[in-house]
């Protein structure tokens, strides 16, 4: 009967942990007004907004660029990326800690075992007269102790652990939105150098049939020695720039090995010049960025952690109460051991509470607030910047088309100027510098116009990073 009324506090303790109240502020997420619409959107019709209805999986954002080489580098990036393995143990440790939160919930059972060997000295206190000086002690404790959670400040810790770990899991998520986006810009940058491989080259060949004219043109008394001079002057230089370029193809086929966690050495991306224009990317309305930013995520993910920390700073202030059980079984025999007459309990709660802690506890609850606004301005500061990033994306793919279009027409104008030169160089009518100064110039905005192709596919990768790759929120796990 005693067990019986010592066990009955401890229930109702229990059924209190298990119903009781959660100090601390509840959650709510940190009010970010977001435009109606991005200034940029619809300038000429390739901008429409997503629609619900879309069965298109952006999950494999970069499939739209219809590349198989680039969808087999993405996917080895995915899998053998070191930095995202490393992001992702950060998530399962961040998980784990989580179960390690929640089982302060339950209370601890511990068993052991013992045996010792004693001896009573003749001259101690209380030696009962005939009793053997020594003796073994055979032991077997067992022991239960739980806190119960009144005040919800373990499940107030377990709620920010579990933020932290999905905080986590859209930090692992955005490190591989970025490492694969800085591959497909790498990529493409690769494809760009690639149209100007091309370029150079034909116009080496060009410019090799240019050299054998004024050599030609000496032979028959037309020409000077200084045109031949200055027609090899411009292949050689057109060869040294080709060989340029190829230094830089290198550095960035290196830097993609390394994305796909490969060895640079023996790395090879096979030649393969960009072309077109850049895909049609739905960009959605801007309040969708808080969802589909794995980085949004992150950041609000955080405040959501730290807000749950005041709740466990709060708790705190309230008696911690605590439930403890012992048992077991001793005996100087092992065969006595395990009779009804070796059996030894005891059980009863305890009450602590904190009288004076100098201020203590006022600041960490302090602390605790003052993370939270830390948390929820670096919130702010990160939607902000995801509009901006959009924005910047869409502003460079308008302006890049446009400027493009007016490069298309450089170009036309310089190869007809460069005909015209060399028709008149031809007949006598102007001389060799005349030619040279045109095909410098067709080569230069050549040069430009292969560079706005990479610029503006490279643009369109950079925005389908601006609008998340296809992430969503909802991928965040539940723990």
């Amino acid at each position: 009967m005693k067990v019986r009324n010592l066990l009955v506090p401890g229930a109702l303790l229990g059924a209190m942990a298990i119903s009781g109240c959660k100090v601390g502020p509840n959650y709510k997420v940190p009010t970010m007004p977001a435009p109606p619409a991005f200034s940029d959107e619809g300038h000429n019709g390739d901008w429409a907004s997503a629609k619900p209805a879309d069965g298109v999986d952006r999950g494999i954002w970069w499939a739209v660029y219809q590349d198989n080489e680039l969808n087999n580098l993405e996917q080895r990036c995915a899998t053998a990326n070191q930095n995202i393995a490393a992001a992702l143990q950060a998530y399962d440790q961040a998980h784990d800690l989580v179960r390690e939160n929640r089982s302060a919930l339950y209370p601890t059972v511990s068993l052991g075992a013992g045996a010792s060997r004693n001896r009573i000295s003749n001259n101690a206190p209380l030696r009962l007269a005939n009793t053997a000086q020594s003796y073994w002690d055979f032991l077997i404790p067992l022991s239960i102790s739980w806190e119960p959670d009144l005040w919800g400040g373990i499940r107030r810790q377990i709620e920010s652990s579990a933020a932290s770990a999905q905080a986590t899991s859209a930090d692992l998520a955005n490190t591989q939105l970025s490492l694969q986006g800085l591959l497909a810009v790498t990529f493409f940058q690769i494809r760009g150098i690639d149209l100007q491989l091309q370029l150079l080259r034909s116009t080496i060949d060009a410019y090799t049939e240019a050299l054998q004219l004024t050599e030609d043109r000496l032979t028959g008394g037309l020409s000077s020695d200084s045109d031949v001079q200055q027609a090899k002057a411009q292949l050689e230089e057109t060869r040294a720039q080709l060989i340029d370029l190829g230094v830089q193809r290198e550095q960035f086929e290196h830097a993609i090995a390394v994305l796909v966690g490969e060895p640079a050495i023996g790395f090879h991306i096979a030649e393969h010049p960009v072309v077109g224009d850049p895909p049609s990317i739905p960009t959605g309305v801007p309040s969708e960025l808080l969802q589909r930013r794995p980085d949004i995520a992150a950041a609000e993910r955080r405040v959501a952690s730290a807000n749950a920390l005041i709740g466990v700073a709060k708790s705190a202030y309230y008696p911690t109460v605590f439930l403890g059980a012992g048992g077991g079984v001793q005996s100087s025999t092992i065969s006595n051991l395990f009779n009804s007459t070796s059996t030894q309990w005891n059980a009863g709660p305890s009450v602590n509470e904190i009288l004076f802690d100098a201020g203590r506890r006022r600041a960490q609850m302090d602390l605790a607030i003052a993370q939270r606004e830390q948390a929820t301005a670096l919130y702010r500061e990160q939607v902000l910047s995801a509009f901006r990033d959009v924005e910047d994306q869409l502003s460079a793919l308008r302006v890049l088309e446009q400027e493009a279009s007016v490069q298309d027409k450089a170009v036309d104008a310089a190869k007809k100027s460069t005909e015209l030169s060399t028709l008149r160089y031809k007949r006598g009518l102007a001389p060799y510098l005349e030619v040279l100064t045109n095909q410098t110039i067709e080569l230069t905005d050549e040069r430009a116009a292969a560079s706005l192709v990479a610029r503006r596919i490279v643009a369109s990768t950079q925005l389908q990073m601006a609008l998340g790759g296809g992430w969503n929120s909802i991928q965040l796990p539940t723990n």
